[in-house]
């Protein structure tokens, strides 16, 4: 299997329709012209695990566990859990904070991947790196397809992305379209109920 360069992510994002155009709120609150739906790359599993061993080639080492940050990484942290041939668990939200719940367990010490489709402000995943901290266990590092942040992300674990694709956020006190008085696109309401975006 040949190594996925970053033209091939981008390749994939476009032919399966996954850059989409509108008027977004993502989860962070923030809103963008642009939404990216890596589920309908993901949703192809022999894409997904291409996907999954170009995150898991990033990084050194072998991880024990790797958690994902909500249902929309679920799948890509499945595929990239076979590579490692460990567990993979997820995280979700309960009553607004990140938890690892449904019975799922971190021991002292296990190295754990955080692996994620869409990286834009970083926050769930601070959030996320702090929780698996708060275990005892370690964090080798975040691997996601997409960085889509615009000025870095503020995280003290190594974080490695396929893709960088900075699209304009803004609040929306400041948006343009929201001025210009375009509504939001009816998938923003898809949008804020998944954790893309934060």
């Amino acid at each position: 299997m040949t190594v996925m360069k970053k033209t091939d992510i981008l390749g994939l994002l476009q032919e399966h329709g996954a850059i989409v155009a509108g008027h977004f709120q993502l989860a962070s609150g923030l809103h963008s012209p642009t939404y990216i739906q890596t589920a309908l790359v993901l949703q192809y599993p022999h894409v997904a695990q291409r996907i999954a061993k170009a995150i898991a080639g990033k990084f050194q080492g072998k991880a024990d566990v790797v958690v994902s940050p909500g249902m929309s990484s679920v799948v890509l942290g499945q595929e990239t859990a076979r590579i490692y041939k460990c567990r993979a668990i997820f995280a979700e939200r309960n009553n607004s904070v990140i938890a690892i719940r449904r019975d799922f367990k971190l021991e002292r010490g296990e190295r754990v991947l955080i692996v994620e489709d869409v990286l834009t402000t970083g926050r769930l995943t601070g959030e996320l790196v702090a929780l698996v901290q708060a275990y005892g266990a370690r964090v080798i590092g975040v691997g996601a397809i997409v960085d889509r942040s615009t000025q870095g992300l503020p995280l003290a674990v190594p974080v490695r992305t396929l893709i960088s694709y900075p699209l304009q956020v803004s609040p929306p006190n400041s948006c343009h379209q929201c001025a210009a008085g375009v509504p939001l696109s009816d998938a923003s309401k898809k949008v804020t109920g998944t954790q893309e975006g934060e």
